[in-house]
Formats: C-alpha cells, sequence, structure tokens
C-alpha cells in the first residue's frame, strides 16, 4: 500500500487550464495535488502538438504550446504543487467528514477536500485502423499509436500512417533519426499544414523518406514482434515492407473514463457544472476546461483559464464557509508563496 498524500485540492488533469488552477488556488494558499494518466505534463499540448503555435493567448501574439506549459510550470513554482503522473484516477470517496479518497489505477491514494476535474476531453484513447491481428503487435512488439521517445526509433525502419499534422510531423522529424522511414497515405492531398506536406514532399524527392499515395496499411506480419506490414494501392496491387516500427497516426478519440462512473451530472459526454463557481452536482467537486458544459460553452484555453479562477474562489469558499475572503490584486501584493 502506497503512502496517502495528503492536500486541499486535487486538480485531475495537468493540462494548461489545470497548471493554472494551480496558480489561482496558491493565490489562496490552498495546497495543491495534480494527478494525469500522462507521463508528462501538459495534456494535449505535450501529448500531441509540443511545437504548434497557438494565437489566442492574451499577451501572446504567438506562442508554441510546449513554451506555454514552460512558462505555466514556471508561474506555479512558488506555491510548489506535487504531481502523480502516468496514473489514472479510477474512483473516489465521499468520506464523513466531507473530504475526498482519491484511487488511481496503480493503487496511489489522494486525501484532498475538494477536487477539480481538468481533464480536458477526458481520457484519450488512439483511433486504429482496421488491420487485422493488429493488437497483436501493441505494447512494445513494434505498433506504437505515439511517439513519446524519437530516440526509441533510432536506426529503424518505420512505417507511419496518416495525413494529418501528427504524420506529416513525425515524418519530417523522424527522417533524421530512423534508417528509414516510408509514409503511407489513403488520399494523394494531406489534411496537415501546407507546409509540413511540402517538406515531406521535398524530402521524398531527395530520396531521405518514401512518400506512397492513394494506399493503406492492410496486413502486419510477424512472430511475436512485428517483422513487415503489407501496403495496399487503391488499385489493389500490394506490396510487403520489411519494418521495425509500424507508427498508424490518425488522432485520439476522447472518452470521459472512469469519471463517467461517478454520479455527475452529465450531457454529451461533459460534466454539467454551475457557471457560478463551476461546481458540478456533487458538492467539494468541481470541474473546468473543455471537460465541462454548460450553456454557451467555448472550448478553448483562454475559457478555461477564466473558470480556473472561478473554480478556486468557489473551492476556498467551500473549503472555508466562515471566512471572509478579499480579493487581492497580484499587481499590488505580488504573489505569495506556500
Amino acid at each position: 500500500m502506497k503512502d496517502v498524500i495528503t492536500t486541499d485540492l486535487c486538480i485531475i488533469g495537468a493540462g494548461p487550464v489545470g497548471l493554472f488552477a494551480v496558480f489561482e488556488a496558491g493565490l489562496l494558499k490552498l495546497r495543491c495535488h495534480v494527478v494525469d494518466a500522462l507521463p508528462q505534463v501538459g495534456g494535449q499540448l505535450s501529448e500531441i502538438y509540443p511545437k504548434k503555435p497557438i494565437y489566442d493567448i492574451p499577451g501572446y501574439p504567438e506562442v508554441l504550446a510546449g513554451d506555454l506549459i514552460h512558462n505555466l510550470m514556471r508561474q506555479i513554482e512558488p506555491f510548489h504543487p506535487t504531481f502523480t503522473l502516468g496514473e489514472r484516477v479510477e474512483r473516489f470517496e465521499k468520506l464523513e467528514d466531507g473530504s475526498f479518497h482519491l484511487l488511481t489505477a496503480d493503487g496511489t491514494v489522494i486525501h484532498c477536500r475538494a477536487i477539480c476535474i481538468a481533464g480536458g476531453l477526458g481520457s484519450f484513447e488512439p483511433r486504429k485502423p482496421a488491420i487485422e491481428e493488429l493488437d497483436r503487435f501493441e505494447g512494445g512488439r513494434g505498433v506504437h499509436y505515439m511517439v513519446r521517445d524519437p530516440e526509441a526509433f533510432r536506426d529503424q525502419r518505420l512505417v507511419i500512417a496518416g495525413g494529418g499534422d501528427s504524420a506529416l510531423d513525425w515524418t519530417i522529424f523522424l527522417a533524421g533519426v530512423a534508417k528509414e522511414v516510408t509514409l503511407v497515405h489513403r488520399g494523394t492531398t494531406f489534411r496537415g499544414a501546407a507546409d509540413s506536406a511540402e517538406k515531406v514532399k521535398d524530402l521524398h524527392d531527395a530520396g531521405k523518406v518514401n512518400l506512397v499515395l492513394s494506399s493503406n496499411v492492410s496486413h502486419v506480419h510477424g512472430n511475436g514482434h512485428l517483422d513487415a506490414v503489407t501496403i495496399t494501392a487503391n488499385s489493389g496491387a500490394t506490396t510487403r515492407v520489411a519494418v521495425d516500427s509500424f507508427i498508424p497516426l490518425f488522432g485520439l478519440t476522447p472518452k470521459l473514463g472512469p469519471i463517467g462512473e461517478w454520479g455527475l451530472d452529465i450531457e454529451d459526454d461533459a460534466v454539467r457544472v454551475n457557471t457560478l463557481d463551476y461546481s458540478t452536482s456533487v458538492p467539494g467537486i468541481y470541474a473546468i476546461g473543455d471537460i465541462n458544459t454548460y450553456p454557451g460553452k467555448l472550448k478553448l484555453i483562454l475559457c478555461g483559464f477564466h473558470e480556473a479562477a472561478l473554480m478556486a474562489q468557489g473551492a476556498y469558499h467551500y473549503l472555508f464557509p466562515d471566512k471572509k475572503y478579499v480579493l487581492k490584486y497580484t499587481t499590488v501584493n505580488g504573489v505569495p508563496t506556500l
């Protein structure tokens, strides 16, 4: 049994909105512990497009997604938040005194006085192509649905499938890492950025990547570990290609996950909240960011920041109903530390 982690506010989700919630709670001197199923902070920004620019963050005409996460981490440093990463929260229990126990799939127990769900669109599952026996090669046996560590593919023969930004970006990057990269796309034009598509075509013309259009990966082969894939053209012609890894990049599908079984008021796979303080139907549990819903909801990071500020105020009043809080501006009082 792991030691119980004790905190004031447990924030489920380490994306930009969850991280900013740490800052807003810290201004109120609330201790925060952050849990995320991903192995690093940043949510979608770190997992899917860390090098993509974002244009609608106030004060930043343009900021890379990864840089935004880096700056948010610097911003919350004075409040010394703690983290449990790479573990998904499975269930919660409300105790007699109104506090909560949260339990992760790995057995971590977190005792908190309030919960803030900032899980973005929930947990993510990869969109898998309809290839027979594909699952036989998951779990480190040759099929990967995302690239967490490019060095893991050093000097390998890779086949990447997809036509969006992720497929294009990783083809460009891994061309300088892998021994051989083949990009397979079912169409003739790409859904991703035109500049990235042009770079891939230039790499193909230079003989640095193989580009196979109007085709799909139709079969996977190997004994215990993937060693080849079959590529089928729209014309019906087939080619068997030797590979070390196959990386189908068709995006991620959001799933509400275990939170959907918590007895919260759910509407269209999102948690309904009261916009007064972004509280849910269970007292002491709040939801902010893309995972919540209310009339007029906009799924924007900057809206999530606003929700985080009001959530923190609501959580403070929930935890300290007899205390009167007077709003203090950071321009006057600076940023306190915990």
